[in-house]
């Protein structure tokens, strides 16, 4: 659905344009370019809440596309569209935005305009990843949002904060580069197999490939993207990025920008290479409840609060590639939503422990004891985003975990695991234990933070949340209860995107298998009978 007003593009721009305009207040003036930072990401809020009730639910392909020819010779354009599936990644990165703005506003005293530019400049790559549906401009937003990172680390960040901005860029460049070599395959084969040269992903999508060939792409691919989730033995550089970061810093880091790798998987790996996804399934779903268990023990012995919050994440994002392998309904919405969830509740976490920072300068929990007594309304906010970070019901994780648990169950593209047809019931029930201990150690860590006697004579004077403080809590409790309450309100948006992408995936993945085997040749007819001709015009198919 292409539209006339060019609402992604303002969407994706305004961020930048803010930025540019933020260079020319004094660098003594940190108050107006705080504000200014604000609202400019409250405005591109406001785009993205017009979007999203404008997003025409009944629709599986991109809404509000905007294409125009950029380099012609190569077939690269410039193209934005959105679906169900970017649409609440699109959301939620708006929706951050100027919550980790207004947390900075006594976190960062130094350097505030090039913290501010770099925040913004940050949103609009993360957008412009998630909005891209051409490869090279994907792959151009993908390179950008590295940079603003890099610095927000290396600058505002702790002790440590050269070796983690170091390690988190040299990780996630390495699979960057493989990722480049994989796109330029696929371009130049494309071009060697219609005479055309065109970056459109979803044209790019009918690539001809051997399975060997998908396989390695895929491969490369999957490399690119498992180390920005991070999955499983890739996880390494988180949690030195995320005890480094600065509060702001690590809020988008555990919000968005880890999302950006599940989504790579959604949005390319999988539809681009049918075939070989099909074949790691296996794989990636072992090294998900690997993740899963292994992330949720780590967490449990860790004695900075901080670092507890960071390994936990390795923990759900194994819940959210559990979903995506899975290939049903049920797990891939639930994926998807988790995405979402943990967003949410991992990103305020992230803001409660940067707040007891702020007063303390310490996150060791063998410093704390009996804060509810002295802070009643942080601990209750505390409880509120630890519960919804085990999955309780009636909070926004339970309903994505179940969906992934359930969808996990019933699924029949895991058979093959361990020779058996209750491979989905194995890895289930394993993940399930991930539950068990996610409330284990969470629960634990809330006990230790703010019951018992309150001994240090160093928390008896702390101040509970301020005005500011409690308004940069506020939305992301209400969301909590409101997605917890009311799921269909993200579930129905993003319903015919994830059939649509489950549908293309599995019957590509067979045509592909067919045209492999030579003694099912006579299949291939029956299976290109049902993609539509028109379909396939429209980059459907």
């Amino acid at each position: 659905m292409q539209t006339s007003f060019p609402l992604l593009s303002l969407l994706l721009w305004l961020p930048l344009i803010g930025a540019l305009l933020m260079l020319l207040v004094p660098r003594d003036n940190p108050k107006v370019i705080r504000n200014l930072a604000l609202i400019i990401s409250l405005a591109d809020l406001l785009i993205a809440l017009v979007i999203f009730f404008r997003f025409d639910s009944n629709l599986a392909g991109p809404q509000f596309v905007e294409k125009w020819s950029w380099i012609s010779s190569l077939g690269v354009s410039y193209y934005l569209g959105i679906d169900g599936i970017s649409l609440l990644l699109v959301m939620l990165t708006a929706f951050l935005a100027p919550i980790a703005i207004l947390s900075t506003y006594k976190a960062v005293d130094d350097r505030v305009k090039g913290f501010m530019f770099s925040i913004l400049l940050l949103q609009v790559g993360m957008l412009g990843a998630f909005l891209a549906l051409d490869v090279f401009f994907f792959y151009i937003f993908w390179e950008l949002m590295l940079i603003p990172m890099y610095f927000i680390i290396g600058i505002w960040g702790g002790a440590r904060r050269i070796y983690a901005a170091i390690k988190f860029f040299l990780f996630t460049l390495f699979g960057s580069l493989l990722m480049l070599v994989a796109i330029l395959v696929v371009f130049f084969t494309h071009h060697a197999q219609t005479g055309i040269y065109t970056a459109d992903l979803l044209q790019l999508y009918n690539t001809g490939l051997s399975s060997t060939t998908q396989l390695w792409l895929f491969a490369a691919f999957a490399v690119a993207f498992a180390i920005k989730v991070p999955m499983f033995p890739f996880h390494t550089w988180l949690p030195d990025a995320h005890v480094e970061a600065p509060t702001a810093g690590s809020v988008i880091l555990a919000a968005v920008l880890l999302k950006m790798g599940t989504y790579g998987f959604i949005r390319f790996a999988f539809p681009l290479f049918p075939r070989a996804a099909i074949e790691f399934v296996p794989i990636i779903a072992i090294l998900a409840v690997v993740g899963i268990i292994y992330g949720a023990l780590v967490a449990m012995v860790q004695k900075d609060v901080k670092k507890l919050i960071a390994y936990s994440s390795v923990s759900h994002l194994g819940f959210v590639m559990l979903g995506i392998v899975a290939l049903t309904p049920a797990a891939v919405s639930g994926g998807l939503l988790q995405m979402i969830n943990h967003g949410i509740s991992t990103g305020l976490l992230f803001l409660l422990v940067g707040i007891i920072y702020e007063r303390r300068h310490t996150r060791e929990i063998s410093e704390f004891g009996g804060l509810a007594k002295q802070m009643p309304w942080y601990a209750t906010c505390f409880m509120i985003a630890t519960l919804a970070s085990i999955g309780l019901p009636g909070t926004n994780g339970f309903i994505g975990e179940f969906l992934v648990l359930i969808g996990t169950f019933n699924s029949d593209a895991l058979p093959f695991i361990f020779g058996s047809s209750s491979a989905g019931y194995i890895l289930a029930t394993v993940a399930g234990l991930g539950v068990i201990l996610g409330a284990v150690y969470m629960l634990w860590m809330v006990q230790r933070v703010f019951f018992g006697p309150l001994k240090n004579p160093k928390n008896q004077k702390l101040k509970d949340l301020s005005l500011r403080e409690a308004i940069v809590m506020l939305p992301l409790i209400l969301l909590i209860f409101l997605i917890g309450l009311f799921p269909n309100l993200l579930l129905g948006r993003m319903e015919k995107s994830i059939n649509s992408f489950i549908k293309d995936v599995r019957e590509r993945s067979r045509i592909a298998q067919v045209i492999d085997d030579s003694t099912a040749k006579h299949e291939l007819p029956q299976l290109m009978a049902r993609v539509k001709p028109e379909e396939v015009r429209n980059g459907d198919r």
